[in-house]
């Protein structure tokens, strides 16, 4: 196997060195104390290795912790998250406010570590990103911190390749991830390692914390096997250290991760949980439990401290952690500002791009190129339409790439210019990525771009993102625009059966706050879309696409596709402008679904309103008068059709309205087969709608609409016959 053992006799190589880790182990212990809760034992553990990473190697200034090119440290093992509270306090790393400002209040003070897992503190019980400046990610579900890195070393590749210049090194940061047991145990670690090893990321070194010890007790009981050999499989170089307390050999641990150039880099330290204290280690402070006061006066009895001392910082230690990372950041990153003024005479079009990414902002005119369609009835699908906007955007926002995880043919999501490249081995300047089939962390490297200021998207069938909706849930929570692309986007899918036929998925993505779900009915609404996605500075957006053609509308005849930007929209009214009897509400290819049936029933005298609803989001941040005004509260008919779960759509159509949707999953047929079976049909929309009218007015029903009830076959709900199949009874209208 090939694989690196450091060994070495030396410990602490000073007093101060020994006072420095012992000082950040007591402020852990201190901290899950008076929280009552968190996990002690890690941070006891691996206080001498983030020390010796922070104090020797961190490139990071504490006084500007967004400076671009600075090292990224990651504690995937978000339990773990008072070693990097202590590291923020003693490193003195200034708050960074929203705009973008540094501000002269430390990132971590003493009585936030006091207030560690309190309301209101910068010490939550996970590494929360935006909430603590210093923190690079959120973190806390297992795994997903550690293929986060993955995207942010992605990410220092690509911006080294794009923007350095000979003699001007801009970028060319590492990525440290500190591992656990429990993060090598979920299968997005796996994903994510087996990755960086295939794009050969030698900028990415994770640090596994292997304790031995999970929540339920050893991990002899579930995870036996040989994580060194699987990382060579990999491709990763492995370096083994058998003390975690031994910092010279840690020192040339990371020596050697920096002399690497070809591989990323296993760290496998052996600790020991609480390492250094005498009892209770293997117990208490492996399963997120304080160490109780008889044992914290032990461990700090046993690292020669005060006993009776609490958040204690010696004399020294900060003097001494500011002349190490303090003073070796500044220089660096000053070192950097000064080359950076200088590229700006040189190549000023690069610089303005560099600082117009890392402010979130867009070029001039970068969607001067952005088609608009015409109408056309045959129309094409809404991935195909987006494939073509994705393209015009990309060729002018030089900073948006990403890729598919393996369906870029099916997704089009493949950028096609001259010049975009595959992100590979050799060429880091490619703007297509390849995930693989491996969703989970394709969301989660698209973060870790966008962590790094990039515009990444990511795409996959929409029952895919099931997969990935863990990654897809942190985007929503750091509050980082990346654009999740789904297509395939309900039982349009056809033969390929309920497998592949999401129901439920719209849902489940509307559920999550802050992401904003976007299913639009046409061409020019997916025009409309990306003008929306791109301006977006902190929310990520879901993209739902069509894999079937859908009509490009008459923009002269109906309402132009512009009221996307609002969520919600009138897109057809009573030809005679009077007040509408019924509005049907419809998102993505449903909207024509609405519009047949508007046309039907406007020739049978109803007064119809047609409402495309692609964003419910958007729709739900403008003011009540412009909801009220596209839903009137005084009109109560309403149907909504979806070719989803109906779940939700409450809100819109009220107690008494209708919502044609499903009920069931779906089923193995050619499209139009299925779109009859579950009722998805001009004909039973008019029936539902006239029932909606007739239950609003109390009036018998019109004669010159009573055919449309059987028009379509039989008058029984649809999908009725499905009642006694395994999968239920069918989509059907229902409140």
């Amino acid at each position: 196997m090939s694989e690196q053992t450091v060994t070495a006799a030396t410990r602490f190589p000073t007093a101060l060195d020994a006072l420095s880790v012992a000082t950040i182990r007591t402020l852990c212990m201190d901290a899950v104390q008076a929280a009552g809760s968190g996990h002690p034992g890690t941070p006891m553990a691996m206080a001498p290795v983030a020390y010796t990473l922070w104090q020797r190697f961190l490139r990071f200034d504490p006084a500007d912790p967004i400076w671009p090119n600075r090292d990224r440290f990651v504690l995937s093992s978000g339990h773990a998250s008072t070693l990097l509270y202590a590291l923020l306090h003693l490193a003195d790393v200034k708050a960074v406010n929203r705009a973008y400002e540094s501000l002269a209040d430390p990132a971590v003070s003493l009585d936030d570590l006091r207030r560690f897992r309190q309301m209101d503190s910068r010490c939550p019980g996970h590494p929360e990103y935006r909430w603590t400046s210093g923190v690079e990610a959120t973190t806390g579900p297992l795994g997903t911190g550690a293929a986060t890195s993955v995207g942010l070393a992605v990410a220092s590749r690509w911006l080294a390749a794009y923007f350095n210049r000979p003699g001007y090194m801009l970028f060319d940061f590492d990525v440290f991830a500190l591992c656990g047991d429990g993060d090598l145990m979920e299968g997005v670690a796996a994903e994510a390692a087996s990755l960086a090893g295939h794009l050969g990321l030698a900028n990415l070194c994770w640090i596994y914390d292997s304790n031995r010890i999970s929540i339920e007790g050893s991990t002899d009981l579930a995870f036996t096997e040989d994580v060194a050999t699987r990382f060579v499989g990999y491709g990763w170089k492995i370096i083994q250290v058998d003390d975690a307390n031994d910092m010279a050999v840690l020192g040339d641990t990371f020596d050697s991760f920096r002399g690497e150039r070809h591989r990323p880099t296993l760290v496998i330290v052996n600790s020991h949980i609480g390492y250094g204290a005498p009892t209770k280690q293997g117990t208490a402070a492996a399963h997120g439990e304080p160490l109780g006061e008889t044992e914290v006066r032990a461990a700090k009895q046993f690292y020669g401290w005060p006993p009776d001392s609490s958040f204690l910082v010696p004399d020294g230690v900060y003097k001494h952690v500011a002349d190490g990372i303090g003073a070796r950041g500044r220089a660096l990153r000053d070192e950097w500002t000064q080359t950076f003024e200088r590229y700006r005479g040189d190549y000023p079009r690069l610089a303005e791009a560099l600082v117009q990414m890392q402010h979130r902002r867009l070029p001039d005119d970068w969607d001067a190129d952005i088609p608009t369609f015409p109408a056309d009835a045959g129309g094409m699908a809404t991935r195909d339409s987006s494939g073509r906007v994705l393209n015009s955007v990309a060729r002018n926002v030089s900073w948006l790439l990403g890729g598919a995880a393996d369906l870029a043919p099916s997704t089009k999501t493949a950028l096609t210019f001259t010049g975009a490249g595959d992100f590979q081995l050799g060429n880091s300047q490619g703007r297509n990525l390849h995930f693989g089939v491996r969703e989970f962390t394709a969301a989660a490297v698209a973060s870790g771009l966008s962590l790094a200021k990039a515009r990444p998207y990511w795409s996959t069938f929409l029952v895919f993102s099931d997969f990935a909706r863990g990654a897809i849930r942190l985007s929503a929570l750091m509050e980082l625009p990346v654009v999740h692309i789904f297509t395939h986007d309900s039982i349009g899918v056809g033969e390929d059966g309920p497998t592949h036929q999401p129901v439920e998925q719209l849902a489940s993505l509307r559920a999550i706050p802050g992401l904003l779900v976007i299913r639009p009915a046409d061409a020019n609404e997916v025009a409309e879309a990306w003008r929306v996605i791109m301006r977006l500075r902190r929310e990520p957006v879901a993209l739902v696409l069509t894999r079937q053609a859908v009509p490009t509308l008459d923009r002269t005849v109906y309402a132009p596709a512009q009221g996307l930007a609002r969520g919600g929209y009138v897109l057809a009214d009573p030809a005679d402008g009077d007040h509408p009897e019924v509005i049907l509400i419809g998102t993505g290819s449903e909207v024509h679904l609405a519009v047949s049936a508007y046309e039907r029933l406007s020739a049978g005298g109803i007064r119809v309103r047609v409402v495309s609803m692609p964003c419910w989001e958007l729709f739900e941040q403008q003011s009540a008068d412009y909801r009220d005004l596209v839903l009137p509260p005084s009109v109560t008919a309403r149907v909504a059709v979806e070719q989803a779960a109906t779940f939700g759509w409450e809100r819109y159509v009220g107690v008494g309205g209708a919502v044609l949707g499903m009920q069931t999953f779906g089923a193995s047929a050619p499209l139009g087969a299925l779109l009859t079976r579950f009722g998805f049909t001009p004909e039973v929309l008019v029936r539902v709608a006239w029932e909606q009218v007739r239950a609003a007015s109390g009036k018998a029903g019109r004669p010159e609409l009573m055919s449309a009830r059987t028009e379509g076959g039989s008058s029984d709900r649809p999908g009725a016959d499905r009642r006694d199949r395994a999968c239920g009874d069918g989509a059907q209208p229902g409140t």
